[in-house]
C-alpha cells in the first residue's frame, strides 16, 4: 500500500521550483490552494515486473477535498466486481439492466438511446462514465452497488479513508442517498437478477464537522458562513492512486486489495479509460463538445485545440465540482517506452465562495495541469531506466 512511509516528499518540490513561473505562486499559497500531488514512478526488471517509487507534495488523508467525478472510477470496478461475485448464469456486464423507482427522488431508467440495442448496462455505463464523465451513469452505478457496499467493500480491501455515500448532481438528501432504486436484468424477456431496493444501515458522514472558505451561494445570495462539505463524499489521493493502481497491476498489490475482475474486465477498463470521444461508436458523441483531449486534464489541460500525441494513451479518471479540480492518471508513451502515474487535486475558488459556479479552473487549475504533466513526463523522458518496459499490455483496439 501507498503510504507516507513509503513517500519521497523531497523531489517534488524541488522539480516544481525549477519552473517558477508556472507553480512558484501554487507553492507559496499551497494551503490555500489546498494542493496535494503523488507522482509514481515505474521500473522494470528483466522480466518486466513494475516497481514503484513514489513521490508526494503536500499529501494528507485527512486534509479535505471534494472528489467530484473521481468517485466513479471506483464505482465501475465495484459494479463489475459484483457482476462476478453474483456468479448468475446469464448474467454479464452488457445484460440489459432496468432500474426503477420506489422512494422520494428515485427516477426509473429503461431505455439508453445511444446504446447499441437501446437498453441500459453495466458495461455501456462504464463507457460513459470512463470517455465523458457521465453523472447519470455514475448514479445508476451506485444504485446497483448500494451505499453500503460501495463503502464497506472499498475499507475491506483497504481503501479505508474513502467515503462515497451520495448521487451526483440530483440534490438528494441523506436519507434519499441511503436507498437505491430496485434493477432487473434481463435476458431477452426472462429475469436473470432482481435486486429490491436496498437501505444504508450507516452512516457514512465524517465524524468531524468540515467547513471550507468564506461562503456560499443560496437561492441568488450569498450565505457569509463557510460550506459545509460534512455529508460529502471523500476519496482521498491516496486511495484513488492505490486503486488505479491494483486495476492497472494488479498482480503487484496484495490479494486483499485487488478487484474480482477477469481479464476481459480488465481490457475493458483500461480500453475506456484511455479511448477518446472522438474515437467512440456507441455512444456516438458531438466531437465540438467531446473533443479528443476532453477529460484528460493532465498533459492538455483544457485544451480543445491541442495536437493529441499519437504514442500517448492517458488512463484516467478526472473530475471537477465546487472549484475542486483532479486528475488521477496512467500516463504511458509507446514509442518512448516512459510510464509514470500521476494524481493530483487543487481548490481553483478565489474568492472563497462556493456554489456561485465562479471558479478559477480556466486562470489556475488547467494550466497547472497541463504544466505538470508535462513537467513530470519531460522528466520521465530524461530519466534512465535499466530495462526497457513491454507496455504491450496497455496497446489496444478502439472503436474507431
Amino acid at each position: 500500500m501507498l503510504n507516507a512511509q513509503k513517500i519521497n516528499t523531497d523531489f517534488l518540490p524541488k522539480l516544481l521550483a525549477t519552473q517558477p513561473e508556472q507553480f512558484k505562486e501554487l507553492m507559496d499559497n499551497s494551503d490555500k490552494y489546498r494542493l496535494q500531488i503523488l507522482y509514481t514512478q515505474i521500473d522494470r526488471d528483466k522480466k518486466n515486473r513494475p516497481k514503484f517509487t513514489t513521490f508526494g507534495y503536500r499529501i494528507n488523508n485527512s486534509e479535505y477535498f471534494y472528489p467530484a467525478s473521481t468517485v466513479k472510477f471506483p464505482a465501475s470496478a465495484l459494479a463489475l466486481e459484483k457482476i462476478n461475485n453474483l456468479n448468475i448464469k446469464g448474467l454479464t456486464k452488457v445484460s440489459p439492466m432496468l432500474t426503477g423507482a420506489e422512494f422520494q427522488k428515485h427516477t426509473p431508467m429503461l431505455k439508453d438511446s445511444t446504446a447499441e440495442n437501446g437498453l441500459p448496462s453495466v458495461a455501456h455505463y462504464i463507457k460513459k462514465i470512463l470517455m465523458v464523465s457521465d453523472n447519470d451513469a455514475f448514479n445508476r452505478l451506485y444504485e446497483f452497488i448500494g451505499q453500503e457496499a460501495f463503502n464497506e467493500t472499498l475499507h475491506q480491501k483497504g481503501y479505508g479513508n474513502t467515503r462515497i455515500f451520495h448521487r451526483l448532481q440530483v440534490g438528494m438528501n441523506k436519507e434519499q442517498n441511503r436507498r437505491t432504486n430496485p434493477i432487473k436484468f434481463m435476458s431477452g424477456n426472462e429475469i436473470t437478477y432482481q435486486q429490491p431496493m436496498v437501505i444504508s444501515e450507516k452512516n457514512y458522514s465524517s465524524s468531524t464537522p468540515i467547513s471550507i472558505g468564506k461562503g456560499y451561494m443560496q437561492n441568488d445570495s450569498i450565505v457569509n458562513t463557510p460550506f459545509d462539505f460534512t455529508d460529502k463524499n471523500f476519496y482521498p489521493l491516496l486511495d484513488q492512486q492505490a486503486i488505479l493502481k491494483a486495476i492497472l497491476f494488479p498482480a503487484s498489490v496484495e490479494p486483499k486489495k485487488r478487484f474480482n475482475l477477469t481479464e476481459d474486465d480488465y481490457k475493458f477498463l483500461y480500453k475506456y479509460m484511455s479511448q477518446m470521444p472522438t474515437e467512440s461508436t456507441y455512444p456516438k458523441y458531438d466531437t465540438t463538445e467531446f473533443y479528443p483531449t476532453y477529460c484528460k486534464f493532465l498533459m492538455y489541460g483544457s485544451g480543445k485545440n491541442d495536437v493529441v500525441n499519437p504514442n500517448m494513451r492517458i488512463f484516467n479518471k478526472v473530475g471537477d465540482a465546487y472549484g475542486f479540480l483532479l486528475d488521477n492518471a496512467y500516463i504511458v508513451d509507446f514509442e518512448k517506452g516512459v510510464e509514470f502515474m500521476l494524481t493530483t487535486v487543487l481548490l481553483c475558488n478565489n474568492d472563497q465562495i462556493f456554489n456561485d459556479d465562479k471558479y478559477d479552473y480556466n486562470t489556475i487549475g488547467f494550466p497547472f495541469m497541463k504544466n505538470l504533466g508535462k513537467l513530470i513526463y519531460e522528466h520521465e523522458l530524461s530519466r534512465p531506466r535499466k530495462n526497457k518496459a513491454d507496455l504491450s499490455r496497455f496497446k489496444l483496439g478502439y472503436d474507431k
